[in-house]
């Protein structure tokens, strides 16, 4: 076991899973580690989580700037996604094909988003680990922010992923 797996398995899980979402996002896409997501949940119903309203990501509205909804959505979706894909132990490639998004209200305070397609990604997962061919899967994420809005969405969103097996490196 290398030592970074020791020191991590030390990390409740959901942390762990935070420290990884922003470690990628600091190495590889900085703007996820500027939007700083924090895993809320991550089980077999569902994957959430939650952007503090902060100075660096509003608008001129004194709301979540909506490039920083939609990093949050898509992250979402693809932690989940990626968790499945490094559970099946396949060397699967991810990429976002695309997005779709119906803002409802401004999200003026932290906010949480939530996709409940867990089960459908882990069949589709599994269906692209038995497949050499490339295959897309729509999801969706709900925003909400409970503190001003209760459970009623700020926005909602639809994202379509496309995994393809790749070839062992």
């Amino acid at each position: 076991m290398a030592i970074a797996d020791k020191l991590l398995s030390f990390i409740p899980e959901l942390l762990r899973y935070t420290v990884l979402l922003r470690a990628f996002g600091f190495f590889q896409v900085p703007l996820i580690f500027a939007v700083r997501p924090t895993i809320v949940c991550l089980d077999e119903n569902q994957c959430v989580i939650k952007i503090a309203f902060r100075r660096k990501i509003k608008n001129h509205l004194n709301s979540i700037y909506f490039g920083a909804l939609a990093i949050a959505a898509e992250c979402t979706g693809g932690v989940a996604v990626m968790k499945e894909i490094q559970d099946s132990g396949e060397n699967i490639s991810l990429v976002f094909k695309d997005f779709h998004a119906d803002f409802l209200k401004r999200a003026e305070s932290d906010t949480y988003f939530t996709c409940t397609d867990i089960a459908a990604i882990k069949l589709f997962v599994e269906n692209v680990k038995n497949s050499d061919e490339r295959k897309e899967m729509p999801f969706d994420v709900v925003a909400t922010c409970p503190d001003k809005f209760g459970d009623e969405p700020v926005a909602k969103f639809r994202v379509t992923v496309s995994l393809k097996r790749s070839a062992s490196p």
